[in-house]
């Protein structure tokens, strides 16, 4: 059985990846490649922490949803005791 590599797609190897590093070089120079790889790694950290700031509002919404409706059923609850109360009291 013959293998098949894909066409499209897949992460570069052996010699794909020395003609990549070697185009890098020449076309940034190599003082600015660490440079470069330094603030890629910041803006992919800021990313990650607004994306836990934006998940951790939407949880903090969703939460405050179910505490308003947990509010809701406690009045409805006292609102039907309140009607029994009303009932009794003028029976």
């Amino acid at each position: 059985m013959v293998s098949a590599t894909p066409l499209i797609g897949g992460i570069p190897a052996g010699p794909e990846l020395l003609i990549i590093l070697l185009v890098l070089v020449l076309l940034f120079g190599a003082n600015k490649i660490p440079k470069l790889a330094r603030s890629t790694g910041q803006a992919m950290g800021e990313f990650k922490k607004g994306r836990e700031q934006v998940e951790e509002e939407l949880k903090d919404m969703q939460d405050g949803e179910k505490a308003d409706s947990t509010l809701e059923d406690e009045d409805e609850d006292l609102d039907e005791l309140e009607t029994e109360t009303d009932k009794e009291t003028s029976a």
